[in-house]
């Protein structure tokens, strides 16, 4: 998990740049027999006849999976669909006409009912038939009413602004017996609606009347922009109100997402909106496959808590044995003297007095007492306590700092994809002018920005669930399993990254050719031909990883208990290197041979 720690925009492009021996044997080649100077011949790349034959398996092999891998995204896809705006409320209008021809009532009366019973048509069925007049009290439908408006047919004087107004000028909520001109009932529902969704639950303004105020008398009497909002909270009621719909939680997205498959979804399911935001359909956290809603709720409570603090402050500071004050240390020696008025001299390491502190016992940098009981193990139990403190401290930041790493370099990856579609930037033209293709062929370079955008989120929240794992085997196999996706991740960022720009630079480079003209220092096409393949298989094998990653999570991890897990674990990510390698062969067959060496071998 090494690659956990560094900055993302790290790569490695040579063994030379590796750091430690992990790192370089990822560029070491199953064999080392060939000599990185004969790179002019055909088997300069490192393999033989026998080779291609393997590849060819191999490709067979990676298609079979990688078509498992789309069949598995179009069934968890399947099971949501994404609403717009437009779509909720024809919906929600679709559901008011089927209940209201169930029980004789208007679509905006229907509507009234269904939000009683949380919009299910199922329960207003059992309770209308059940008891319809309970049902009518509750909700404010008069038992005569037929409609939720009703006009004057006589002149009358409103009891609010007590004009009189003509027959056909006065409406009244079905009750059919308190009338209100359009002006205040206009007023009426202003203020409602400016109230917020208990708009939605108004009643005729008699105080001894209960009738409901429905969507057919607010359009009628109010304002056009005080109706589009009551619709509005009526939409947003229907989603919200509603097991199987929640609104996306990007800010400013007006999109909804359904449940497809059941009442209510109770597991992690990450659902992708339009707007590009992912979320879970189940926790409504964001999209954080392939862990658990529990593990995700107990992690952002561990960032939320205070606890880590506290262990912060017991870990770095000590109190004074005089005042009990904490103090920290802010300086090298061990001579600490507390703060006025207590201005106590004690040592830092056993906190006993100065006094009796000098050359004998360690003088200011070490404390030969301490050590002495360091080795013994007579500690204090304050000093036992600090000690925890700071090993919980440690612990919590080794996986909160990549947790945080990840996201950043997911944000990163975003903003390059958005780059490359930008006018502004040209990034894709750019590069598309080098190779001399069309921006549309450009297309895989984008794929691989999502892949990486994508499997960053997912690798991200790996790191919250390794902190609560504590069952050793289940760890091992865990780290196993998202040290082979990290490391497919990276190689895939550098090549979308690092290389386009230096084989952009390479494909515009010119020499000067035997009659001294400028001239291209290559066929561009034949570059863009194998960077494609390249970035296009790394896209695949990272995908395949994490997928990989993803199933065993689906799993729980129950291959622990197993030797054929760990085998099976590295079958894959020697596959996935040597998919890997032959992609780099395609796109630089003198490059890549040059790779299959480490400092040393050279």
């Amino acid at each position: 998990m090494a690659s956990g720690e560094n900055n993302e925009e790290e790569y490695y492009s040579s063994p030379e740049e590796a750091e430690d021996d992990d790192e370089k044997m990822s560029y070491r080649s199953a064999s080392n027999d060939s000599d990185p100077g004969e790179s002019d011949g055909d088997d300069s790349m490192g393999y033989n006849d026998d080779d291609d034959d393997d590849y060819g398996e191999e490709d067979e092999s990676m298609e079979e999976e990688e078509e498992g891998v789309m069949e598995e995204r179009r069934e968890r896809e399947e099971r949501y669909a994404v609403l717009t705006m437009d779509a909720v409320r024809a919906r929600q209008e679709e559901h008011a006409a089927r209940v209201a021809d169930l029980v004789a009532l208007t679509p905006a009366q229907a509507a009234a009912v269904l939000r009683h019973f949380k919009w299910s048509a199922a329960a207003v069925e059992d309770g209308w038939f059940a008891n319809e007049q309970r049902v009518r009290d509750a909700v404010g439908l008069p038992q005569y009413s037929c409609s939720g408006v009703s006009a004057n047919a006589a002149p009358l004087t409103c009891a609010i602004c007590f004009d009189v107004h003509p027959a056909g000028a006065m409406r009244s909520a079905g009750c059919q017996a308190h009338f209100y001109c359009c002006g205040c009932w206009s007023g009426y529902v202003r203020a409602a609606v400016e109230d917020g969704a208990r708009c939605l639950s108004i009643r005729c303004p008699d105080t001894s009347c209960s009738a409901a105020v429905v969507q057919d008398l607010v359009d009628d009497v109010a304002d056009p922009d005080d109706a589009r909002r009551y619709a509005e909270f009526l939409a947003r009621s229907y989603v919200e109100e509603s097991k199987k719909l929640r609104w996306c939680p990007a800010p400013g997205c007006d999109h909804a997402v359904e449940f497809l498959d059941g009442e209510r979804c109770t597991v992690q399911l990450d659902a992708d909106c339009m707007c590009g935001y992912g979320f879970c359909l189940g926790c409504g956290e964001e999209a954080h496959r392939p862990v658990s809603c529990d593990t995700v709720r107990a992690w952002l409570v561990k960032n939320g808590s205070d606890s880590e603090t506290a262990n912060w402050v017991l870990a770095n500071t000590k109190h004074c044995p005089e005042c009990r004050r904490p103090i920290e240390k802010n300086q090298g020696c061990m001579h600490m003297t507390c703060s006025p008025p207590c201005r106590h001299e004690f040592c830092w390491l056993c906190l006993g007095s100065w006094k009796n502190h000098n050359s004998e016992n360690g003088g200011f940098y070490q404390c030969n007492r301490y050590q002495a009981a360091k080795r013994e193990g007579k500690f204090s139990a304050e000093e036992v306590r600090r000690q925890q403190a700071q090993a919980s401290v440690d612990r919590y930041l080794h996986y909160y700092e990549r947790w945080a790493a990840h996201e950043r370099s997911r944000n990163k990856a975003l903003e390059d994809l958005a780059a490359l579609g930008s006018a502004e930037t040209g990034k894709m033209e750019e590069s598309a002018a080098a190779f001399g293709v069309l921006e549309t062929e450009m297309d895989f370079l984008k794929d691989a920005y999502r892949q990486v955008a994508e499997c960053r989120r997912m690798l991200r929240w790996t790191y919250a669930f390794g902190f609560f794992v504590e069952e050793p085997a289940k760890l091992q196999l865990f780290q196993m399993l998202q040290t082979d996706a990290e490391t497919s991740l990276e190689r895939l960022h550098g090549c979308a990254e690092k290389e386009r720009v230096d084989i952009v630079a390479t494909a515009t480079a010119t020499v000067y050719s035997d009659s001294g003209e400028l001239v291209p220092q290559g066929p561009a096409s034949e570059k863009y031909a194998k960077y494609r393949e390249k970035l296009s298989r790394l896209t695949m094998v990272t995908r395949d990883h994490f997928e990989n990653l993803a199933r065993a999570f689906r799993d729980g991890l129950t291959e622990v208990d197993t030797k054929a897990a760990a085998a099976n674990a590295t079958a894959n990510a020697a596959k996935a290197a040597k998919a890997a390698e032959k992609a780099a062969e395609l796109a630089d067959p003198v490059a890549s041979t040059r790779f299959l060496f480490t400092e040393d071998d050279e």
